[in-house]
């Protein structure tokens, strides 16, 4: 099976990376590859090829090594947008993951624009992203699984976005390798929250000051903080409200 990158077209192959995801929310990126930090990520482009000379910009960042032309890196943005609830449904029917990697048919840049839709439910035991939600009007064609719980998602030969299963259990901040230690349920509800605290349309509430989203927000940092377990975990996602109560509490 082929799948188009934009430009860039792709061979699948047998071998998925073996490295796992990173969810940093104060980036906010998903990020894959073997590198705990943003100066050893640069030390990989002089052996990559992708979307580098886009770093930076709107668009995702593929690296894929200059010898193999094998998938090696990845930093895949977080939209700013929530789906509505009843998305949920619509992302059951889908088939499902084959393991595989990918390999460019060919040396050369190319760019990857980022998605801009993003779901997950309330119990965070998936994180969805979508180039658009028009993608769900028809069936997709295959979830590739590239890595350990990060699946792309094909419809028409196309990547078309991507799906991350137990988002929790790679929470992180910035660079930094996930807690491998296993999560607890009450993060799962918080992660949920704080995600749907920092998208629209709840982060537009927040903004103006909305009593109810205000609401939802102290309720959140304050669960966050009164937390006895999963205290890594916990304390990045309370860095991640306390941000905001912070930023626009005397907007």
């Amino acid at each position: 099976m082929e799948i188009a990158l934009n430009t860039l077209r792709a061979v699948v192959t047998d071998t998925p990376l073996t490295s796992h995801p990173r969810l940093a929310l104060d980036i906010p990126q998903l990020l894959l590859g073997e590198f705990t930090n943003r100066a050893k990520f640069e030390q990989l482009l002089p052996r990559t090829f992708g979307s580098q000379e886009w770093l930076g910009s709107e668009n995702d960042d593929l690296l894929f090594d200059n010898t193999s032309r094998e998938l090696v890196g990845m930093g895949l943005h977080l939209p700013a947008v929530s789906a509505p609830p009843q998305v949920g449904v619509r992302l059951h029917a889908e088939p499902p993951t084959v393991r595989g990697g990918l390999r460019a048919q060919e040396v050369r840049d190319f760019f990857l624009a980022q998605t801009t839709v993003l779901y997950c439910d309330p119990e965070a035991t998936e994180l969805t992203c979508l180039r658009d939600l028009a993608v769900l009007d028809d069936p997709l064609d295959a979830r590739l699984g590239i890595a350990p719980g990060l699946a792309l998602m094909v419809q028409a030969g196309a990547a078309v976005g991507w799906r991350l299963t137990d988002p929790v259990q790679y929470l992180t901040t910035g660079y930094a390798v996930a807690d491998p230690t296993p999560p607890a349920p009450a993060t799962r509800l918080r992660l949920a929250e704080c995600i749907a605290l920092i998208t629209r349309p709840l982060v537009d509430d927040v903004m103006d000051k909305e009593p109810g989203a205000w609401h939802r927000l102290r309720r959140t940092e304050r669960a966050l903080r009164e937390q006895r377990e999963d205290l890594s975990r916990a304390a990045a996602l309370h860095r991640l409200v306390a941000r905001l109560i912070e930023d626009y509490e005397n907007w």
